[in-house]
Order: C-alpha cells, then structure tokens, then sequence
C-alpha cells in the first residue's frame, strides 16, 4: 500500500491510525473501567465494518500511570517502564472488549516482547495484519524509556503506511490557548506543525512533531465524544477538529 505524500483532500482513507489516551478508560475513583473498554471497542467495531478502514490503535496508560508524575527522586527511565506496562494493561482491556464484542480479528501488539500476552510488533507483520482488516492495537509505546505515545503514534503511523493520524483529545481541537481555564480560547480549524510548535500549543511533543513533519502525515485532533464521526474524517470532513499538516 503506497501512502500519498501530499495534504490530505477529499479522497477517501484507506488506513488510519488513532491515538487514545488512557484518561478515557478510566473514572476518577475507578482507574480502570471495562465499561469504557466496552464503549470505545462497539463504536470502532461499526466504524470498521461500515467503512472499510484499516484501523490501528496506540493507547495511552494516563488512568493508571504516567513516567512524568513520579517524584524527582524516582529514576525516570524506571518511572518511563512503569508506564509503558500501564499501556498494556488497557491494551488488553481494550482487545478484549473488542473479542467480546465479536471482532475476533483483532491483534494486540507491543513494543517489547510479552509473549504470553500479546505478539511483539514487527513493521511488516503489522502491516499485514491491517492488510487482512484486523483492528490492530500497540501498546507498550515505543518500548523505550524518554519517548512518550504521541512519539509512539507519530511512528507506527509512518512504519504501517497510515494516511492520517487521529488523535481522539479531551477538548474539539487545538486552541491558542487552554479552553478548560479560558472561555475566550479560539480553535484553529487547520495549522502547521511548525506554527504549533512555535505557539507551544502542546498538542503533541516536539519529537511526534518533527517525525510527523519528516512523514508528512497529517494530524486530526478532535473531541473523543466525537468517535462515531470518524467516517467522516475519512470522507474529508474536518469542520469538528483541527487538522495539522505542513
């Protein structure tokens, strides 16, 4: 499969791949919910089978752990690893609600071998997978510590030939600034990477960022409430979000 270099138009995506934070798996005093496991996997399953699209997933493990919120005196590459096991914990929830809810063609993969629970991720194998229209979810991150899922999404997008990254966010879009603390905030409809990373709107790191750049892949952030309007990312609709591209 050949990904398109250029700006995203109107034709139709063949591939996506879509980030998930970890934060939608969970509830305050519940960490992890199979409830939200459930909901996440029955939308993207009518997704898949009403669209076609190939469909990866990378997910976060912010519900239960996160490598940047330990104390300065913790190492932080064994901080980083606990949080990379984190985003295999919902990596399995998540395959398993998709399992349950009868997509048995569903793959998990991770960056590090744990063989008794997922297949290691291997570039090709991967692709194959998505080539066969198995959902397939990577956990684990980049398998490294330093490097954080947006790093990880920004490369499983370049490596599986994905046309467009979507990143499934808290709030509909990137704004100039934060629209939690500040009603005023104003959301771009489109921007560059470049103007991103020059106005610090923290979408993505700076790493994600410049492997996006290098790859030309565009990236769609929208409001996660807002999963079941996938197709019409795909059909080329981004009135919702923001896309960012080159």
């Amino acid at each position: 499969m050949q990904r398109n270099k250029l700006k995203i138009v109107s034709k139709k995506i063949k591939r996506a791949i879509i980030k998930i934070s970890g934060e939608l798996f969970g509830k305050k005093d519940q960490p992890i919910n199979f409830l939200q496991y459930d909901s996440v996997a029955k939308q993207l399953i009518k997704i898949v089978r009403s669209t076609g699209i190939q469909l990866a997933i990378v997910v976060g493990g912010g519900n239960i752990f996160r490598g940047r919120e330990a104390s300065l005196d913790v190492d932080h590459n064994e901080a980083d690893s606990m949080g990379m096991m984190a985003t295999i914990i919902n990596g399995i929830g998540l395959r398993e609600a998709f399992l349950r809810n009868g997509y048995e063609d569903t793959r998990l993969m991770t960056a590090f071998n744990l063989l008794d629970f997922a297949e290691p991720y291997i570039r090709l194998k991967g692709r194959h997978h998505l080539d066969l229209g198995r959902i397939t979810i990577i956990a684990g991150g980049l398998g490294k510590p330093n490097f954080s899922t947006d790093s990880a999404v920004a490369q499983y997008a370049d490596e599986l030939l994905c046309e467009v990254i979507l990143k499934a966010s808290t709030v509909d879009g990137v704004y100039d600034c934060d629209p939690k603390k500040n009603k005023e905030a104003k959301r771009f409809s489109s921007i560059t990477y470049r103007d991103a990373l020059i106005k610090n709107l923290n979408v993505m790191d700076q790493t994600a960022f410049a492997m996006c750049t290098k790859s030309k892949i565009p990236i769609f952030v929208f409001d996660i409430k807002d999963l079941n309007k996938i197709p019409n990312i795909l059909r080329g609709d981004y009135s919702f979000g923001t896309l960012i591209t080159n």
